[in-house]
C-alpha cells in the first residue's frame, strides 16, 4: 500500500462519516432508526439491497469459488429472478401489514410463538453467517494486503477484524437505517468500479476473454455450470433443489434484506426498489466469479503466485486469497486504494445491514414482548446493546470457521444457509398460499426444521476425521452428507410437519388471517395492489427475467 492508496481510502472514509453524521440528526424514534421514517426512494432501496448482499464474503468468497470451482456456485448469484418474486408476491403483504420486522408479520399470520422462534433463528443465523463470515473475509483482506504492518499476518487478521467492526458499528449506531441505506448506495458503485478494474487488468494480462475461455474449456469438469449427479460437492440436481430454497429464504423472508423494502415511502416504491435491486443482482457473476477465474488462469500460466493450502492431502489453490492477491499484484497505486476501499465498502455495507437488522429484530420481537411500554429512546438504546452482543458472538465463532470452510468461504456460507433456510421458506410459502395452515403447524415446522438444521451444522463442524471429535461412523457420515441434498430433505420434512400438524388441528380463525394470505385478500387490498403497478415495474421485471435466462443460456454452453 503506497501513499496515494491511503489518500483514496481516507477520502472514502471521510465521505462515509459525513453521510452517517448527517443521518444521525434524524434519529428520534424507533421508526426513524429501524425504517428510516418510511421515506426512502426506490433507487436507494435497490442500491442498498445490492450492496448489502454483495459484501466482502462475495468479493472474496465468490471470487474464490470462481478460482476453485468455476461456475458451480453461479446459480446462487443468478437469484435476480427471486427478487421479482419478492417484489410481486411478498412485498404487497409485508408493506400493507405495516410491520417493522418479518417475524412481526409471522405473528399476525400465526401467533407470537412463531414470531419468537423466527426471531431467535434469525439472530443465530446472523452469528453463524453474516457477522462471522463478513468479518472473516474482511480480515483475510487485511492479512493479505498488510501482512507485516502489524508485526505478523495473524496480527493483521485480528486487528483488521476488530477495526472494521468498530468503525462500522459506530456509524450504524449513530445513523440507523437511513445511514445504512445511503452509505450502501454509494458503496454499491465503489464495488462495481473496483471489480470492473480488477477484471480489466486481469484479462489484459492474460490475453483476453478468449484465452480465459480456452483455459477453462481444458478443465471443463471443474468449471462447468452444471455438474454430473455423481459430483461430490455440486451435483446439478442438488443445486436445482437447494438454490431456490435458500434464495427464497434470503431474498423474500430474511429481515436483513426485506427491511430495505419496508422503508419505501409507498407500496409502488417498495416494489420498484426490489425490482431495481434485481437488475443490479444480474452483475455479480461477471463482477466476482469471473475475476476469480481470471486469477486461476493467471496462476496456471505462471503470471500470478497465489497461496495454496492442503485439503485432503492435496496442495490446492487457496481460492479466498485470489482477489486480495490480484489487488496487491496487478493494480497501480491509487487504483489499488480505490479497490481496497471497495473491499472495505463491501465489508461495511454488509455489517451495517446486519447491525441494524439485529437491533430491529431483538428490540421489536423480543425485548418489547418482555418489557412493553418503554420509551422510544430506550428502545433505540436496547437495539444498540443487542447489536454489540451479536457482534461478539460472531467474533467468537470465527476460529471455528476454518474447520467447516475447507472448500472456501462462499461454500461455507451457502452450506450453513442450506441448513437454516428450509423450514422458514416452507412456513412462508405455505402460510401465504394455503389458508388452512395454522399456528400449531407453523410452530412445529419451524422447531423441528431448526433442530435438524443445527444438528447437521454442529456435527459437520465438530465430528469426523480431523475434527474436534472422531465420533461414531454414522455421525461422521451424517456430517459429510451433501449439504444441497440435505437442504431438500429438510425442506420436505418441514412441509410434511407443517401440513400434517395443521390438518390434525383446528383451522385458523378467518378473521385473524384476513388479508394475510392470497385466498383471504380484501377487495381494497387487491385494488391497491393493482393501482400501485406502473409501466416501469413491468420493464424492470422483463430486464431481470431476460437477463437471468440469457446468463443461463450462455454459461450452460460456454465451455463446449
Amino acid at each position: 500500500m503506497a501513499f496515494w492508496d491511503w489518500v483514496v481510502i481516507a477520502v472514502y472514509f471521510g465521505l462515509i462519516a459525513g453521510i452517517a453524521w448527517r443521518a444521525s440528526f434524524l434519529q428520534q424514534t424507533s421508526k426513524d432508526f429501524f425504517l428510516a421514517s418510511r421515506n426512502i426512494g426506490f433507487f436507494a432501496i435497490g442500491g442498498s439491497l445490492f450492496a448489502s448482499n454483495i459484501g466482502s464474503e462475495h468479493i472474496v468468497g465468490v471470487s474464490g469459488q470462481g478460482a476453485s470451482t468455476g461456475m458451480a456456485m453461479a446459480h446462487y448469484e443468478l437469484h435476480a429472478w427471486i427478487m421479482v418474486l419478492l417484489a410481486w408476491v411478498f412485498v404487497p403483504f409485508y408493506y400493507r401489514a405495516g410491520v417493522y420486522t418479518i417475524p412481526e408479520f409471522l405473528e399476525r399470520r400465526f401467533n407470537a410463538r412463531a414470531r419468537w422462534i423466527l426471531s431467535c433463528v434469525s439472530l443465530l443465523a446472523y452469528v453463524f453467517t453474516k457477522v462471522s463470515v463478513t468479518v472473516y473475509a474482511g480480515a483475510l483482506v487485511f492479512q493479505t494486503l498488510l501482512p507485516d504492518t502489524f508485526g505478523t499476518p495473524q496480527n493483521a487478521f485480528w486487528i483488521g477484524a476488530m477495526a472494521t467492526v468498530i468503525v462500522t458499528g459506530i456509524y450504524t449506531v449513530a445513523g440507523g437505517l437511513r445511514a445504512v441505506l445511503f452509505t450502501d448506495t454509494a458503496q454499491a458503485f465503489v464495488l462495481l468500479v473496483g471489480s470492473l478494474a480488477i477484471t480489466y487488468f486481469g484479462l489484459r494480462e492474460l490475453g483476453g476473454w478468449g484465452e480465459l475461455q480456452a483455459l477453462a474449456s481444458a478443465n471443463a469438469d471443474q468449471f462447468a455450470l452444471w455438474r454430473p449427479l455423481d459430483d461430490p460437492e455440486f451435483p446439478w440436481l442438488g443445486i436445482l433443489i437447494a438454490s431456490p430454497i435458500v434464495g427464497i429464504w434470503y431474498w423474500c423472508t430474511d429481515q436483513y434484506i426485506v427491511q430495505r423494502t419496508l422503508a419505501g415511502r409507498d407500496l409502488a416504491t417498495a416494489r420498484r426498489g426490489a425490482l431495481w435491486g434485481g437488475v443490479l443482482k444480474l452483475f455479480p457473476v461477471l463482477l466476482f466469479l469471473i475475476p476469480g477465474m481470471v486469477g486461476w488462469a493467471m496462476h496456471q500460466e505462471g503470471m500470478l503466485e497465489i497461496p495454496t493450502r492442503m485439503i485432503g492431502g492435496e496442495d490446492v489453490i487457496d481460492g479466498d486469497q485470489v482477489f486480495p492477491t490480484m489487488v496487491m499484484t496487478l493494480l497501480p497505486e491509487g487504483l489499488r486504494g480505490l479497490v481496497v476501499g471497495g473491499l472495505l465498502a463491501a465489508l461495511m455495507s454488509s455489517l451495517s445491514s446486519v447491525f441494524n437488522s439485529t437491533a430491529a429484530l431483538f428490540t421489536r420481537d423480543v425485548y418489547e414482548k418482555i418489557s412493553p411500554g418503554r420509551s422510544e429512546r430506550h428502545l433505540v438504546r436496547v437495539g444498540r446493546i443487542a447489536t454489540s452482543v451479536v457482534v461478539v458472538l460472531g467474533l467468537l465463532w470465527i476460529p471455528v470457521m476454518p474447520r467447516v470452510a475447507d472448500l472456501g468461504l462462499y461454500h461455507y456460507l451457502q452450506s450453513v444457509q442450506s441448513y437454516l433456510a428450509p423450514p422458514i421458506t416452507a412456513v412462508f410459502l405455505l402460510g401465504l398460499f394455503w389458508s388452512r395452515i395454522n399456528a400449531q403447524g407453523a410452530v412445529w415446522g419451524l422447531s423441528v426444521g431448526f433442530v435438524l438444521g443445527m444438528a447437521k451444522l454442529m456435527v459437520q463442524a465438530l465430528v469426523g476425521e480431523g475434527q474436534v471429535f472422531e465420533g461414531p461412523a454414522f455421525l461422521a457420515a451424517f456430517g459429510d452428507f451433501n449439504f444441497l441434498y440435505y437442504s431438500g430433505v429438510l425442506f420436505a420434512i418441514s412441509i410434511a410437519v407443517i401440513a400434517g400438524v395443521s390438518l390434525a388441528t383446528p383451522p385458523p380463525d378467518p378473521a385473524q388471517i384476513s388479508g394475510l394470505t392470497y385466498g383471504s385478500r380484501t377487495e381494497e387490498q387487491i385494488r391497491e395492489n393493482r393501482e400501485s403497478r406502473g409501466a416501469m415495474d413491468y420493464v424492470l421485471t422483463a430486464i431481470v427475467l431476460g437477463g437471468v435466462v440469457a446468463a443461463y443460456l450462455y454459461f450452460s454452453f460456454w465451455l463446449y
